[in-house]
């Protein structure tokens, strides 16, 4: 992908590549195709070939999900559950029909209390029920932040929370950035999730930093968190 970037080969011939990893295994070879879609999804943003890129995540990563399916099997390995989780998260952000239904299905349950999600499961089914949902779903998943005991839960949905796609949803969760609920430390990974969520995300984010400059440079000033900040 970096050469089709570059401008050397044509990116078709790169989505060729990739279409011949489909009975790929290795959960590497899976993260890096992963990586190269999402940063290609990034720059066909303001085309017209968005959606078609959405089509070609679900077409590729559909088989792999299957076999995988949603429940750890006898003898799998760590890498096992994290490709579940990779491929799952992927399929439901591009909107995956079955994944999505799945996502929400088990987002309820864990809601509810009937069926806890394991830890593995948790950030691809938040991030697609938060893609697909409306401001029910982030105030749901809002509360389960406010409700979380361990530091690590709560980190989970901050990441994910830039997931939303409504212009107002996503002021809300910018704004929730900054606030009493999220650590200082913690701010930063909120807002880059906003910024990689969505073409809208990352328009507002810029917004956002650019009006709350003064109040976020005295936050970081002189540590890392600053660039850190600006990159994403």
């Amino acid at each position: 992908l970096p050469q089709a970037r570059a401008g050397i080969i044509s990116t078709v011939e790169v989505l060729k590549v990739m279409e011949a990893f489909v009975n790929e295994p290795n959960y590497t070879v899976w993260s890096d195709l992963s990586c190269n879609l999402g940063i290609l999804g990034t720059l066909l943003s303001h085309t017209d070939f968005y959606e078609d890129i959405q089509v070609f995540v679900r077409d590729v990563f559909s088989p792999i999900g299957e076999r995988l399916g949603w429940d750890p099997k006898p003898g799998e390995g760590h890498l096992d559950a994290l490709l579940r989780g990779l491929v799952l998260g992927k399929l439901g952000k591009a909107g995956h029909k079955a994944t999505l239904e799945e996502a929400r299905r088990r987002f309820k349950e864990h809601v509810e209390g009937k069926h806890i999600l394991s830890a593995d499961l948790r950030s691809p089914v938040y991030v697609t029920v938060l893609k697909h949902g409306d401001s029910s779903t982030l105030d749901t998943m809002l509360k389960l932040h406010k409700q979380a005991d361990m530091q690590e839960e709560k980190n989970r949905i901050e990441r994910v929370l830039g997931a939303i796609s409504q212009p107002e949803l996503i002021q809300k969760v910018l704004t929730f950035a900054l606030s009493e609920e999220v650590r200082p430390q913690d701010t930063v990974s909120v807002i880059g999730g906003v910024a990689g969520g969505s073409k809208q995300g990352r328009k507002a984010a810029w917004k956002f930093v650019r009006d709350n400059w003064e109040e976020l440079y005295n936050r970081y000033q002189g540590g890392f968190l600053i660039s850190r900040l600006i990159k994403v």
